[in-house]
């Protein structure tokens, strides 16, 4: 059109109020409607859906209508005005007005699309990725993202305003493999030479405190070559934390506030405060999982001494061997559950590495199930009364060594709750878990291992068990749990140079190798480290969980699929020779 348009509203701001007004839109056509005598265009921008209406006494604008098709690029002028009552459309917020179209200037058009963008079409999610950029036109997805930025916004305005400074750490930095893989990038000025990318600020954030910021945080990109689920991507991002002097109570206060704050002002979603602290010894022993899920019961119970005599010969044996009888007591379950169910639950116990998975139904006449035998009259009553069991009760057994017996039932537990319907819909539970081992051991290496990284301080009253009993050590830690997923972790950091080479002599690692990894830490640490701590947490799972989503995929703009690739970009890709020459790097069975 000879006329330029430049656009004066968006489509989905427009109210009653605009009424007689002339405006410009420009956006993409939702969708086109031609009932003959009149053309129905459904415009959409980024802030939702306006109707127009196009009559045929609008001759250009009409002759344009009729070429338009869905997803061409469009800008529009027009008059609002208010729909009639019986026209009225209530599933959109600009439902009771309309633009009536004066003039159409197509900006682009678009090739059919390979699936349709409404919200509630299903699409297999690998044509989704391949074409990211129209996923990303869905109004659904976009709020998503609105949201994201509302979370992000919210965090750093709430950090700021006590007293925290957003620093940038690099992304290129040295390989320190003592967790998860490094994602390795070739030096092309130093042949032979990598940098790895960061799998998180930490020891970054560690200088800073070193440095005398005292208060640090930022939204960081991190890195972490490891297979992927649903919750998992290779490259993620989190709300990095750090300070000193701060005790860990007032820490944890500030951290609550924070999170209050983002769900109360994103969702008015009002989380109860002060959290639930839990140690995870307590949440393992209760729920069978160091990020329990509290929106259901179903808890563990240890039910030794009560069938600690039985003529059942599978209990007595896991007792005689230092084992556990655990139990949970599934309520009301007894006319819910088909030996069918129990049979599924058992095949989850078992995945688990449970032996089996017995079970007693309390009925009106007694107990039935394959050990009722065993538990007749008076034989009944110690387990009854340790369990709360009732008539119309069914109780679940794992008999075995401990991690065993948490694993499996927490397993079964979660199971449980999903087929019976216990999970609170629209519920928010969390709580901290604290307390958890300092290190595992590492059959294949051979060694201990650090359970979070090597630089978490021990508990004070537990420094004396580091080299004699170092699974019985608990450090300082603490991770915070919301709905079964753990939203963040973090703790309390070694600072002085002594201890940190300590841990790492527990950790088997010789003179050499600390000094090649982490000496210029080592050196940091002996020009008046503070004492420190921090959080990390999970923007990306904290988004999903205010977005009521299951995947992560669904709140990261251009994300990975579950074996680590890009279909949209088909990354990753080979690389011509010419590069890898450059890089001094030749590729085994294969090439460029």
């Amino acid at each position: 059109m000879a006329e330029a348009m430049m656009r004066t509203h968006e489509a989905g701001g427009l109210r009653v109020e605009h009424a007689g007004k002339t405006v410009v839109l420009s956006g993409w056509v939702h969708r086109r409607r031609d009932l003959g005598g009149l053309i129905f265009i459904d415009l959409r921008d980024r802030s939702g859906i306006v109707q127009v209406v196009v009559y045929p006494d609008q001759a250009e604008a009409f002759r344009v209508a009729e070429t338009v098709r869905s997803e061409y690029v469009v800008t529009i002028r027009g008059t609002v005005k208010k729909r009639s009552p019986e026209t009225v459309n209530p599933k959109l917020a600009t439902g009771e007005i309309e633009v009536a179209a004066e003039a159409i200037a197509v900006e682009n058009t678009a090739k059919t699309l390979p699936f349709v963008l409404a919200d509630d079409d299903a699409v297999d999610e690998s044509i989704r990725l391949k074409y990211r950029y129209l996923d990303l036109r869905r109004l659904g997805m976009q709020e998503t993202f609105r949201l994201r930025h509302q979370a992000t916004k919210i965090v750093r305005d709430f950090l700021s305003a006590h007293g925290f400074i957003e620093v940038e750490t690099p992304m290129l930095t040295k390989s320190t493999p003592e967790g998860a893989r490094d994602f390795i990038v070739p030096s092309r000025l130093k042949p032979g030479a990598f940098y790895a990318l960061a799998q998180s600020p930490q020891i970054y954030k560690q200088l800073l405190m070193i440095a005398g910021f005292e208060r640090y945080f930022q939204i960081a990109r991190c890195f972490r070559d490891e297979d992927l689920r649903a919750d998992r991507q290779p490259e993620f991002t989190q709300i990095d934390i750090e300070m000193s002097f701060m005790p860990l109570g007032e820490f944890q206060d500030l951290i609550e506030a924070m999170i209050c704050e983002l769900f109360e002002r994103t969702r008015g979603i009002r989380l109860e405060r002060p959290f639930l602290r839990l140690t995870y010894a307590e949440a393992m022993d209760r729920y069978g999982s160091d990020k329990p899920d509290l929106r259901y019961g179903l808890e563990i119970v240890d039910v030794g001494e009560a069938v600690r005599g039985t003529e059942f010969q599978v209990f007595g044996r896991a007792l005689q061997t230092g084992g556990v009888v655990r139990a949970i007591n599934a309520k009301g379950a007894a006319e819910k559950l088909s030996r069918k169910d129990i049979a599924a639950l058992e095949e989850t116990a078992k995945t688990f590495g449970a032996k089996g998975l017995a079970w007693l139904k309390l009925d009106a006449d007694g107990v039935s199930g394959p050990i009722a035998r065993f538990f007749q009259g008076e034989a009944l009553r110690p387990l009854a009364e340790r369990t709360e069991a009732e008539v119309g009760d069914i109780l679940l057994f794992v008999a075995d060594q401990l991690p065993v017996a948490r694993e499996a039932l927490g397993a079964v537990r979660r199971a449980l709750a999903e087929r019976l319907g216990f999970i609170e819909e629209g519920a928010y539970r969390i709580l901290w878990v604290t307390d958890f081992p300092l290190l595992d051991y590492d059959p294949t290496e051979k060694r201990y291992v650090a359970r979070h990284h090597p630089f978490t301080r021990p508990k004070a009253e537990d420094w004396e068990k580091l080299e004699s009993d170092p699974l019985a050590v608990r450090a300082e830690s603490y991770d915070l749990v919301l709905n079964g997923y753990e939203i963040g972790g973090g703790s309390l950091r070694i600072y002085r140079k002594e201890d940190q080479e300590r841990m790492f002599r527990r950790l088997g690692l010789s003179d050499e190798e600390v000094a090649e990894k982490f000496g210029f830490f080592i050196d940091a640490l002996e020009y008046g480290a503070p004492p420190h701590g921090g959080i990390a947490l999970g923007l990306d799972r904290i988004v999903a969980l205010l977005a009521g989503k299951t995947n992560l995929r669904d709140v990261i703009a251009f994300p990975k699929t579950q074996s680590g690739t890009d279909l949209m970009m088909d990354a990753p890709s080979r690389v011509r020779a010419e590069q890898l020459v450059e890089l001094g790097i030749s590729v085994r069975g294969g090439g460029a």
